[in-house]
């Protein structure tokens, strides 16, 4: 497989590994195979935990037998494109790590709007 990118062009870093995240739960943003594209790698906000459990997708509630431990603010997580432009659409997009954000992202959203969002 090739190495991954990230949206800056280097090799993509690693996000978190407590939680363990990513699609492959290796702690990477990878999308591979991830029809999801959880490619986008974010430190998530009580703000964006509200909204995303306001459209349907309640990241706070673990679910074990996903190996989901459940989110609070402060964790870093792979979340989807697609959900990082709605919360952006809707004032409550999340901080963005850049380098462990997948290249993929930016067939969603500028590398400007990301940098507005990085820490």
């Amino acid at each position: 497989m090739q190495e991954a990118k990230n949206v800056l062009g280097g090799a993509l870093q690693i996000c978190c590994t407590n939680p363990l995240t990513g699609y492959y739960r290796d702690g990477y943003c990878r999308v591979e195979g991830d029809y999801g594209v959880h490619g986008v790698c974010c430190q998530v906000t009580a703000e964006f935990l509200a909204f995303s459990r306001q459209v349907g997708n309640d990241l706070s509630t673990p679910v074990p037998q996903y190996r989901f431990p459940g989110l609070k603010p402060g964790d870093r997580w792979c979340i989807c494109a697609s959900r990082w432009v709605e919360a952006y659409r809707a004032g409550v997009a999340p901080p963005v790590i850049l380098e462990a954000t997948h290249i993929r992202m930016l067939e969603y959203a500028s590398l400007e709007e990301l940098k507005k969002f990085a820490i």
